[in-house]
């Protein structure tokens, strides 16, 4: 009986251990998420190349006590997952510069690696984060810093913020949605980039470009400098200022259904009649419509009721 249990064990041992290596070997399970890169051309570019030509030199991480390549957190079951960390197959300064240099060359730009290049681009990723909880909540925060290869000169800089939520539904989440939803982000991040870009070069070096000069505002990009331009008031006066304090406070805020961060808040956002409301657990939702104001401060206060 003896001899037989040792038996018994020693072939469980064997083909326990045999079938895990067959498992993980054979079906390459693999936790990491991978994004996946759309390698068409874009229709909608250019037939010849723009003059500009544009170095990537690269995104730098900063943010903090994250992994390079983790995003988030899950505390649901995702199914091809196992842990509760979410981490990409790649690092995310990869991940981010890919999406860049993709966006610049189906804009018409020639994106090259040499030194030949009229400008360097480079910028830093301070928010890419993915948790997956009862709603899948995104945020993404680059800021980009484009300069004269020549000379150093900054040429544009600026930051563009894309916060998302979203239901995943009863089914939940696979590594398929949440690498679709995330690539989904980065491309509105990156897009909103490069015409910002594209608008400030135009204006301060149109022989660059078969177009007509003109700058143009787009949502969600905070300009911090931008040559040629025209003008000598700051980018930011374009926008208005909302100033947010509810009761009680630590309520989210959404604006026009976009998710920006939680009370008391300050946010530089475009002017026009925008629809604020406020959420807390246990309270009723408050939903305002206020007038921001060019160059000028908003204040509201919202006093939420059980």
């Amino acid at each position: 009986m003896k001899h037989f249990l040792l038996r018994t064990s020693f072939a469980f041992l064997f083909f326990g251990c045999f079938s895990a290596n067959l498992y993980a070997g054979w079906f390459d399970v693999d936790d990491s998420i991978s994004v996946p890169e759309n390698k068409k051309p874009n229709p909608n570019a250019p037939s010849v190349k723009y003059a500009a030509t544009i170095r990537v030199a690269g995104y730098a991480d900063g943010r903090s006590d994250m992994t390079p390549k983790k995003i988030g957190i899950s505390t649901q079951r995702v199914p091809g997952i196992t842990g509760k960390n979410l981490v990409l197959d790649r690092d995310v300064t990869d991940f981010v510069s890919g999406a860049v240099k993709k966006r610049f060359d189906d804009a018409g730009f020639q994106v090259v690696d040499g030194a030949s290049a009229l400008f360097e681009l480079s910028g830093i990723i301070k928010e890419l984060t993915y948790n997956v909880n009862a709603r899948d909540e995104i945020a993404l925060a680059i800021e980009t810093t484009l300069k004269e290869a020549a000379t150093g000169k900054v040429v544009w800089s600026g930051v563009v913020v894309e916060k998302k939520e979203r239901f995943a539904g009863i089914s939940g989440n696979s590594k398929s949605d949440i690498a679709n939803n995330l690539g989904y982000e980065l491309g509105i991040v990156t897009q909103k980039t490069v015409d910002a870009i594209s608008a400030s070069l135009v204006a301060s070096r149109p022989d660059l470009f078969n177009l007509t000069p003109g700058t143009k505002n787009i949502s969600g990009v905070t300009v911090f400098q931008a040559s040629g331009a025209g003008s000598s008031v700051p980018a930011a006066a374009a926008n208005g200022t909302l100033v947010l304090n509810t009761r009680p406070a630590r309520a989210k805020v959404y604006l026009d259904g976009v998710y920006y961060g939680m009370s008391p808040l300050r946010a530089e956002i475009e002017v026009g009649i925008r629809e604020v409301s406020v959420k807390v657990d246990g309270y009723k939702t408050v939903v305002e419509k206020v007038s921001v104001r060019k160059g000028d401060t908003t204040e509201l206060e919202l006093v939420l009721e059980r």
